[in-house]
């Protein structure tokens, strides 16, 4: 029994440090830690400080051999990255323990806290705790180089329309950037009758192209040219286009479509009204307020053309109007919009009024009209129409004057507009001195239908007070529950000033 005691009372003996005389716990290498450390670095050969590559650009981080990464500050991806660029010292390690220690994001420094293990002298295993500084230098990435260079494309998309005003293309402007297919463009140049989109690959081109169908009637027409080829490897270089031709109607304009295209849409009167622009091209009948909308493919099938020049709108005054309550439909009649009521009205042109000459006309903005009302329209009874398909019908049957919409004070509108849009940054040639004006028919066109709003991004202008959403003329607003607060972010997270295509 005393054997048993004194052998449960022995504790591990203690023995001295071989370097500094130190009492510690016997290890194989019979000296202490900090006399180990002393004389052994397990971290020799693993570099402290190492660079890193950035593109400020596109905010990627270079990695070896050729690829270019997105990483967010001291995630798990940078810190992968951070320890590539060690991979080979630390394979003679046992890496333990690996983090970010915090800088500041405007250092342009990464640190990294590593802790390893390695045996040393006999056997026995040493831990150390060291930080790794990783110098964060700006480098431009190949893509950004292309885009800076502005003349490296591999694929353009020629987006036309053969028209005299540019509604459509500010109308396909704001659903650009609404669905941000402008992001991989190197570069967009506006020319007189439309807009090029650069490209870096021909894949970016076709799903621009494949947006526009989605967006407008449209066709297109694709072709390459070769650029290069390396017979020996069998490959190729070639800078693809894609010509876009946008049907030639905008909002406002007045058509005449052939008989059989009429007929096939409910029996509509040849003389209509393109009320707006979409995937389709929306026609109303100013006689019977029918409406039917025409897509790309049946367009191109049985093509019309404007039968008057934007500048050839005439203002009118109203003097008598009334509603037609009873219209007798034909058979076969196609749909009714609900959204105008068809009105009769006598019309007097505000540069004759010395006169006493008055135009007759059926309208459908019989909701909007009242006797002194200001209204623009087309004479078509004064004008020269040169279209096949006007000089084939009975001039019974062509109406005096077509109204188009109701007319309102420009300067007070815009004084009191208090929202805005965005605009694509593109390089602009040749700009026409009308071009402000067409804008400005844009911004009222959004103003009065709300179908258009629908698919457009409208940011409050904080610098003008918020009104009532109607004026004391009557003229539409955009309400306050429709705009949408302006974000600017003005630097990115490394302290660079981040670049976009958008710009207010």
């Amino acid at each position: 029994m005393e054997y048993m005691t004194e052998s449960a009372d022995r504790t591990p003996g203690h023995i001295l440090c071989c370097e500094c005389g130190v009492p510690i716990s016997p290890n194989p290498a019979n000296i202490c830690v900090a006399c180990l450390r002393s004389k052994v670095d397990i971290s020799q050969g693993i570099p402290k400080q190492v660079s890193i590559s950035f593109c400020k650009q596109c905010q990627r981080y270079f990695q070896p051999p050729g690829m270019w990464i997105q990483c967010a500050l001291e995630s798990r991806e940078l810190l992968a990255l951070c320890l590539k660029k060690i991979k080979a010292p630390l394979s003679k390690v046992r890496l333990v323990d690996a983090g970010f220690v915090w800088t500041e994001p405007h250092s342009k420094r990464l640190k990294v806290k590593l802790t390893i293990q390695k045996e040393v002298m006999n056997g026995a295993i040493l831990q150390q705790v060291f930080v790794v500084d990783y110098v964060v230098q700006p480098q431009m990435c190949g893509d950004c180089h292309r885009v800076e260079a502005k003349d490296f494309w591999k694929a353009v998309v020629q987006v036309r329309q053969k028209t005299l005003h540019k509604k459509t293309f500010y109308y396909l402007e704001q659903l650009i950037l609404k669905y941000g297919m402008h992001q991989n463009t190197l570069r967009i140049k506006e020319i007189h009758d439309g807009l090029d989109f650069y490209y870096s690959s021909k894949q970016h081109a076709q799903k621009m192209v494949e947006f526009l169908q989605c967006t407008v009637p449209c066709r297109y027409k694709a072709s390459q040219r070769l650029i290069s080829q390396d017979i020996r490897s069998n490959t190729y270089n070639y800078k693809s286009t894609f010509s876009l031709e946008i049907v030639p109607i905008c909002k406002d304009n007045v058509v005449c479509l052939s008989p059989k295209l009429a007929q096939s849409l409910g029996n509509m009167n040849q003389i209509c009204v393109c009320i707006r622009v979409t995937s389709a091209i929306h026609l109303i009948d100013p006689n019977t307020v029918q409406v039917a909308d025409i897509d790309g493919n049946t367009f191109w099938s049985h093509p019309f053309n404007s039968l008057c020049h934007p500048k050839q709108l005439e203002e009118f005054i109203v003097m008598e109007c009334s509603i037609v309550r009873d219209l007798k439909r034909s058979a076969g009649a196609g749909m009714i919009s609900k959204k105008h009521t068809l009105g009769e009205v006598w019309v007097q042109k505000t540069s004759e009024m010395n006169t006493d000459k008055q135009y007759f006309c059926r309208t459908h903005l019989g909701h909007l009209l009242n006797p002194g009302d200001l209204v623009l329209g087309f004479d078509l009874a004064n004008c020269n129409l040169n279209d096949e398909h006007v000089n084939k019908m009975n001039p019974d049957r062509v109406p005096d004057v077509v109204l188009i919409k109701k007319s309102y004070d420009r300067t007070k509108r815009q004084r009191r507009r208090n929202w805005k849009l965005k605009e694509l940054a593109r390089d602009r040639e040749n700009m026409d001195t009308d071009d402000e004006r067409q804008y400005q028919d844009f911004l009222e066109d959004l103003e009065e239908d709300e179908a258009i709003r629908k698919n457009v991004n409208i940011y409050r202008d904080s610098a003008i007070p918020v009104e009532s959403d109607t004026d004391d003329e009557g003229a539409p607003r955009i309400s306050l529950a429709e705009m949408l607060e302006d974000l600017h972010i003005s630097q990115d997270a490394t302290g660079g000033e981040g670049e976009s295509m958008m710009m207010t």
